[in-house]
């Protein structure tokens, strides 16, 4: 992991935020909402410019973070995003509002396990970007994989937890925090295996996981 000197460094070379991604921080710090990192964010903004996805499905909305962020740095870019919490749900749409990018953000208030039904108009999706209950992570990447288009790629978030995927010894952690850094170690071997796609874990920020489909003559290749 970066420390924390290099993070500051990094941080100092960024763009200036605006006025409102500045208070989303704020309210995010004190209202203790978990949005990304700014490493991990510019992370995953470079994977996206270079893709150019005409659409990307955001599941875990929380207050619009993320998915303003993303619409700003990929402005030919309609993003669909999925939050279950109304209040954060309420949060979210304000935001969009304020920052002007209700024309290329769709918020849904709805648990993303019903909502496949709503996501119909805008099928497929060129992204599919998993920031939700991290418990869920393999249901959601099932649930919504055959939503993805042919060249598409799945970005999970948080898929190191904190560094504790890799510690040997959880004893000292809450049994909650044990049970789903258990879930998350099952979900990273279960992309590591999965046989349609190829993953790659990049270990910035709390870990980005990014998921992109095998082609099927590359899968033929490979299994000789």
């Amino acid at each position: 992991m970066i420390n924390e000197e290099m993070i500051s460094y990094i941080a100092s070379l960024n763009r200036a935020k605006s006025k409102l991604v500045l208070e989303m921080e704020a309210l995010a710090r004190k209202e203790n909402v978990p949005i990304m990192d700014e490493l991990s964010l510019n992370a995953m903004v470079s994977i996206l410019q270079a893709q150019q996805p005409k659409r990307i499905l955001e599941i875990g909305t929380a207050i619009g973070y993320s998915a303003i962020r993303l619409a700003e740095a990929l402005p030919s870019t309609t993003i669909i995003t999925i939050e279950r919490d109304e209040h954060r749900y309420e949060q979210a749409v304000a935001h969009i509002e304020r920052a002007g990018l209700s024309d290329r953000i769709i918020p849904y208030l709805a648990d993303a396990e019903d909502a496949v039904h709503l996501l119909t108009p805008y099928l497929p999706f060129d992204s599919i970007f998993i920031d939700a209950a991290k418990g869920k992570y393999q249901a959601f990447f099932e649930q919504f994989e055959p939503l993805l288009s042919d060249n598409g790629v799945i970005l999970s978030d948080n898929i190191l937890f904190r560094g504790l995927v890799a510690k040997q010894d959880l004893s000292m952690e809450p049994k909650r925090i044990q049970k789903l850094v258990a879930k998350i170690k099952h979900y990273n071997e279960w992309l590591s295996q999965h046989t349609e796609f190829y993953t790659s874990i990049i270990p910035i920020g709390d870990g980005i996981a990014c998921s992109t489909r095998i082609k099927r003559e590359d899968y033929d290749n490979k299994s000789k």
